[in-house]
């Protein structure tokens, strides 16, 4: 793939001097989703969020984004070679982040937008170092929480060490956790506050949407009451869930042809 991230779209400086800005962060890396991924994000944030904000994509290619998106590089991360296990996520902590200052929401660039999302940035968290995540669905009772959707307080040194001690402790930390939330739910818990989304925002298409084994065969997904954000992870994707499938026979999925009308 053609890599090309030197161009941007200027934020206004007047409005990255204050705490109030409010951004939509995502990341798109690799080949495995396109710029349509990122632009379909942007389509359903701009629909459901009333809110003013600013999208950004950390990206390591530029082509085919929607102009109105700012795109900026993934900062380096001080790593050795080995799998990726997300952990480019966790270069969004970085203390001055290309001078972004204000409140960002990430939102994986796979998650599918079915209701207003305003209640995201609105939401009052009990400590002003909060972040808010989503809590795991598979094991509740654990603190590890999802992150397809959390909300934080950007380049404005609120987690100062966040990723540093995750640089600095990456041979033990790897050996330890399996995925950047594991770590970033760790380490919030340790040092700042983790807080969790009310479980019925960010519901998962894997566990609640789709039918328990085996009436899947014969049930279509459908969406929870009072869901705002369908979170995708494992195997299925929103263009996947549509026209339904799967691999082995006894996770098939049945179409979800309701998507249609949220993935666009």
């Amino acid at each position: 793939m053609t890599s090309d991230v030197t161009k941007t779209v200027p934020i206004d400086p007047a409005q990255t001097n204050t705490a109030e800005q409010r951004y939509i962060i995502c990341m798109k890396w690799g080949d495995k989703y396109g710029a349509e991924y990122v632009n379909r994000l942007y389509n359903m944030v701009s629909r459901h969020l009333t809110l003013d904000f600013q999208m950004v994509c950390l990206t390591d290619d530029i082509t085919g984004i929607d102009t109105a998106i700012t795109c900026y590089p993934i900062p380096e991360m001080n790593l050795p070679a080995g799998p990726e296990r997300g952990w480019k996520k966790l270069t969004t902590f970085k203390p001055e982040l290309y001078d972004l200052k204000g409140v960002a929401l990430f939102l994986d660039i796979d998650i599918v937008i079915v209701d207003n999302i305003d209640a995201f940035f609105t939401y009052k968290a009990a400590h002003k170092d909060s972040v808010v995540i989503i809590r795991d669905w598979k094991k509740p009772w654990r603190m590890i929480g999802n992150s397809s959707v959390y909300r934080f307080h950007i380049g404005m040194n609120t987690y100062p060490d966040l990723l540093a001690n995750f640089e600095r402790n990456f041979d033990t930390i790897r050996q330890q956790v399996r995925h950047e939330q594991a770590y970033l739910s760790n380490y919030l818990h340790q040092h700042h506050h983790l807080e969790y989304w009310d479980k019925t925002w960010c519901v998962s298409f894997k566990y609640q949407c789709i039918a328990p084994i085996p009436f899947n065969l014969v049930r279509a997904p459908t969406l929870p009451d009072g869901a705002k954000i369908v979170i995708f992870h494992g195997e299925i994707n929103p263009p996947d869930a549509i026209i339904g499938g799967g691999g082995k026979w006894y996770r098939h999925v049945k179409p979800s042809p309701w998507l249609k009308n949220y993935w666009q």
